[in-house]
């Protein structure tokens, strides 16, 4: 496995892999602190960032590397440049390349013509990196062993809950995805995706439309924001009426096991997609889950330039 390109492409032994090495580099940043020594990799964002950019500069510098850092028009795509020559050009110089964007398309052209290592750090259908600092966290909370938990995320059917349903089937766990129906519930091919990868694993998929049932006995909460990077202004005010019964809330905590968290990939918006008392209280993992941006990430470049992941 050359690239990370989609959380979909991840077995279950490249997950726990990257999990078990992103403890050991939570406990010890620098324990493998020459491992991309007097090497350079390329972070490419053509959206803002605050967390993907801050985790993935820190986990190079901590591998021994050097970042460079490229907006979108930091290079010659915006002026007719191919994406595929671009990749061959980023090959040249680096050993590996992160790249935060909006279309999918995009990151699989560049998987396709570099010949280093080429990770998704957000597309507007994916989000791997994200996913593995969350389990990350509940494996922190929660340990490995999962059996009889419930996993629920509520919202928008976003890239958030298409990369849910992929890693939640990965790993064999009873996922739930929450949304309304209709235009901003999930995708049917990341529904279908997950469900053929849990017929192997022995994952429980729920796609489901009501909230309150969807917490009930759940032991994490996890939502993300209504309005994404892209996402059409002049639908706002529909949009966020049809989220409003999917907001996670006392109410909806309440629902939830006694041990449950609550998590979210920031940013946030308190007063939509969650309320400050919830986000902001003991039983909010959020910051711990910020911090495993950088640990999973470095977990991955670590693997994935020594060749170590063999994907599904």
């Amino acid at each position: 496995m050359k690239d990370l390109l989609r959380t979909a492409d991840l077995s279950r032994a490249d997950v726990d892999l990257l999990l078990d090495t992103a403890a050991q580099f939570a406990q010890n940043p620098l324990r493998s602190k020459d491992a991309l020594a007097n090497r350079t990799v390329a972070i490419y964002m053509t959206k803002p960032s605050t967390r993907t950019r801050l985790a993935s500069e820190s986990a190079v510098a901590h591998l021994g590397g050097t970042p460079i850092f490229l907006r979108g028009d930091d290079l010659q795509i915006g002026r007719g440049e191919t994406i595929a020559d671009t990749a061959r050009v980023i090959s040249g110089f680096c050993s590996a390349m992160l790249i935060r964007t909006f279309a999918q398309s995009d990151v699989d052209e560049l998987g396709l013509h570099a010949s280093i290592p080429v990770i998704n750090g957000l597309t507007d259908v994916d989000h791997p990196t994200q996913l593995l600092a969350d389990w990350a966290t509940i494996r922190e909370v929660f340990g490995t062993d999962i059996a009889g938990r419930k996993f629920t995320y509520v919202g928008d059917g976003n890239n958030m809950a298409h990369a849910w349903l992929a890693m939640g089937a990965i790993l064999g766990a009873h996922v739930v995805v929450s949304t309304p129906t209709g235009k901003w519930a999930p995708d049917n091919d990341a529904i279908a995706t997950a469900r053929k990868i849990a017929d192997s694993t022995g994952a429980t998929i729920e796609v489901d439309h009501d909230p309150e049932n969807a917490a009930k006995g759940s032991s994490v909460l996890y939502t993300d924001v209504w309005m994404s990077m892209g996402d059409p202004e002049n639908e706002r005010a529909e949009k966020l009426k049809a989220l409003a019964p999917y907001q996670v809330n006392g109410h909806l905590m309440g629902l939830a096991e006694k041990d449950a968290i609550f998590m979210h990939c920031l940013p946030a918006h308190r007063g939509e997609e969650v309320t400050a008392d919830v986000i902001d209280g003991a039983r909010s993992h959020i910051w711990r889950e910020a911090f495993h941006r950088r640990t999973t990430i470095q977990s991955i470049m670590y693997h994935l330039v020594r060749g170590e992941l063999k994907g599904r």
